[in-house]
């Protein structure tokens, strides 16, 4: 089958991932299905719009088909994942199984818990929050159904991410978008360890390379990043950006769950604290033996390409 009568399946295409996956794909000339809750709009030419509830089986199934890849960045809201996200990804992997698709999924690493030293994909699942107990049990479901044969399944793990579309990021509207706009930014945790930060575009290279080879399938993936930095190096990267400083408050565990009173996704934050009060770095190394060398975007210039959208964003929000 040519590259051209390959259709590529996009769920949750208006996220900060899917957004950037679907201008990735359409860049790489592939057949593109742009699926999310309201239509979405804006896409890159030739990309096919649908409006889909990825939680309803019927929709997803017929959002699906005639997918070659299927890929799964949809998720529900944060403070909803308990209850909503498994019942969404299996919707999802019955669809992309009826499709007779491979399924890439789009996850993070929560399901980790805290460890010492750098993330690999051979760390054993030892969650011990809600939330990563939820992506744990979701990630064991799609490979056991890879391993049975009724599904084709790969994984791709990032860590938080930012970039154009990431408003929704722990480092998007709390730091780039207040940044922007002159107000003070906030930064999880601690300013004085290192972080991997994964930019979008970055992401969606990854995952349209995990979605074209076969041999990335029934396997778990971390995707590259550029070198992990501070709060403090990060937040002066966005000043060199803007030209002017920028003050910001490094949010401690008790002023999350003081926020959390009148803030559901503060609320949801705080058990992930953890990632931000010690060294967070993650290893890629695998994905750059077996499809590399993936550059990632250095982060002096990806940060100044989201610093310049958040500008852009809030102008528009101003007029």
């Amino acid at each position: 089958m040519n590259a051209d009568d390959q259709l590529h399946v996009v769920l949750g295409a208006t996220g900060g991932a899917g957004g950037a996956l679907v201008g990735e794909l359409a860049g790489r000339g592939h057949q593109v299905r742009a699926v999310s809750r309201k239509p979405p709009a804006g896409l890159p030419a030739g990309v096919e719009p649908l409006a889909a509830d990825a939680a309803d089986p019927a929709q997803t199934r017929k959002a699906c088909q005639g997918a070659t890849v299927v890929y799964h960045c949809a998720q529900p809201p944060y403070e909803r994942w308990a209850a909503e996200f498994p019942t969404l990804t299996q919707s999802i992997a019955d669809a992309a199984a009826a499709a007779g698709a491979r399924l890439v999924y789009a996850d993070n690493l929560y399901t980790y818990g805290p460890v010492q030293g750098p993330l690999t994909e051979d760390l054993p699942a030892r969650a011990t929050t809600k939330k990563g107990r939820v992506r744990t049990l979701m990630a064991q479901r799609l490979l056991a159904a890879h391993r049975q044969g009724t599904l084709q399944v790969a994984i791709a793990r990032s860590s938080d991410y930012y970039g154009p579309g990431g408003a929704n990021s722990v480092v998007g509207d709390i730091l780039f978008g207040a940044a922007a706009k002159g107000e003070r930014a906030r930064w999880l945790g601690r300013l004085d360890v290192p972080h991997s930060l994964n930019y979008l575009p970055d992401v969606a290279r990854a995952l349209a390379t995990l979605g074209a080879r076969p041999e990335a399938l029934g396997e778990v993936w971390h995707l590259p990043a550029a070198e992990p930095l501070t709060g403090q190096a990060f937040v002066a990267l966005i000043a060199a950006a803007l030209g002017r400083p920028v003050k910001v408050t490094a949010t401690s565990r008790l002023a999350l769950r003081i926020a959390g009173l009148f803030d559901p996704r503060a609320r949801e934050s705080a058990e992930m604290l953890y990632q931000w009060e010690r060294p967070f770095v993650v290893d890629a190394s695998k994905f750059q033996r077996a499809f590399g060398p993936l550059e990632p975007t250095p982060h002096h210039q990806a940060v100044a390409t989201t610093v310049d959208w958040f500008r852009e964003r809030a102008g528009r929000t101003r007029r």
